[in-house]
């Protein structure tokens, strides 16, 4: 599976680094981000191409890359509206506006609450498009126990989302 990860605002980065550790080492995994050495310097052991965001014309911009999955997490609300308006002019914009051009799987994890009006209508225009609105939201019900286990339930969805298979939290049995 090829996947792209975005990487964009500040709070949240924290998921994005359990998101990469937890994926399973045979994913090609793409990264947008402004601070490429912090966030993947501990997962040596993945298959990981770093992108830098000002290079629009790079290979994962093109549909004919054939990407499975786009991430981007966290998804400020910036970036959630110029990709919901069709602007492009970076590559994390580039790449949500080819998943959603070649009708790949493309995952938002908006981040900054409460959401406004207009991010929600953002959303919803979105959504309408299939795009998996996803923002990490705890599952109470998940019995979690400690805050690595609320984080490991929201990635696990995420992955359930992008049809990546985990064990990273518990199923419901009944």
């Amino acid at each position: 599976m090829k996947l792209i990860l975005a990487i964009t605002g500040a709070s949240g980065t924290n998921l994005a680094k359990k998101f990469i550790k937890y994926l399973p080492n045979d994913i090609e995994l793409h990264i947008i981000t402004s601070k490429h050495a912090k966030i993947v310097e501990a997962y040596e052991e993945k298959k990981i191409t770093l992108h830098s965001n000002e290079n629009i014309g790079a290979s994962i911009a093109s549909g004919s890359f054939r990407v499975d999955a786009t991430a981007i997490i966290p998804c400020s609300m910036n970036t959630l509206a110029k990709i919901s308006c069709g602007i492009a002019d970076n590559l994390v914009t580039r790449v949500a506006s080819v998943a959603l051009k070649e009708q790949k799987k493309l995952l938002l994890a908006p981040r900054e609450m409460p959401f406004s009006a207009i991010a929600l209508e953002n959303m919803l225009k979105l959504s309408q498009l299939n795009v998996i609105i996803a923002p990490p939201v705890m599952g109470y019900y998940s019995q979690s126990d400690s805050v690595d286990d609320m984080e490991r339930f929201i990635i696990g969805k995420w992955y359930d989302s992008l049809g990546i298979e985990n064990s990273l939290y518990e199923r419901w049995k009944g």
